[in-house]
């Protein structure tokens, strides 16, 4: 259940045409469900705007399965990240309508419609390489009700590629910026817009990129204000730092 969901049933008992006590049976499993090796988080989507995401490393096809099936009963999106197409095959096999976004790693049922995506979100990539990552952000911004705009490969090594884009970047309201190496283009764009910018970086790098901490570390040292920076290869946390500023902005 959602925010508009309770809406409508809120209105609907004051108007008389539902009843209070079917009301509260709707609202009376909202919290939680226990499956026993899971409590699944369905007052979230209350809560934050957004249902919990199914992180997929460390779970079982069929773990993944029974969560899935929770948020849906709860008339919820599903997003399960960080999987490939063994557990897609087993996610079809119970929900036909099943996305796999290959480059992603991610798996999406898509919930109710709920109107028009909001524009304003930037995805940027430094490399090829960082894709995966920023798919992972803008899928989840766009779960969240946003229109993401994507802008690929226009990493420091040739700085041109980027210049080709600065109208899009200026008329953004927040925009993410992935980057491996050394982590350098976020604080290139965090100094040439006047939007915030979330800095990802990523595990692609040789030897002394350390899985990614080399750019981390570049990206924490920026001398660039309003730079705000998430964990190595986490393109879901950034993905919802940006729809939730982004929401902000379009409720006013």
């Amino acid at each position: 259940m959602e925010r508009d969901d309770v809406r409508r049933m809120l209105r609907a008992v004051r108007a008389g045409k539902l009843g209070v006590e079917e009301a509260l049976h709707s609202l009376r499993t909202l919290p939680l469900d226990e499956l026993g090796f899971a409590v699944v988080d369905t007052h979230r989507a209350l809560r934050r705007g957004f249902p919990e995401a199914i992180y997929g490393p460390g779970k079982t096809p069929q773990q993944i399965v029974a969560i899935m099936r929770s948020l849906r009963e709860a008339g919820q999106s599903v997003l399960v990240t960080r999987v490939g197409a063994d557990v897609f095959e087993a996610v079809r096999r119970v929900e036909p309508r099943a996305e796999h976004h290959e480059i992603a790693r991610a798996i999406v049922v898509r919930g109710k419609r709920r109107g028009a995506l909001r524009p304003g979100v930037v995805v940027v990539t430094a490399g090829t390489a960082d894709l995966p990552v920023a798919e992972e952000a803008a899928l989840a911004a766009e779960l969240m009700g946003q229109k993401v705009e994507r802008i690929h490969d226009v990493g420091v090594a040739g700085l041109h590629r980027l210049m080709a884009h600065v109208r899009t970047l200026t008329r953004a309201s927040v925009i993410v910026a992935v980057a491996g190496m050394e982590g350098a283009l976020p604080s290139v764009i965090a100094g040439m817009t006047d939007c915030p910018v979330i800095a990802v970086p990523t595990s692609t790098g040789y030897g002394a990129g350390a899985g990614g901490q080399a750019a981390l570390l570049a990206m924490l040292n920026s001398c660039a204000p309003g730079l705000t920076v998430v964990n190595i290869d986490n393109g879901y946390g950034a993905g919802c730092s940006a729809a939730l500023i982004n929401s902000r902005r379009t409720r006013r």
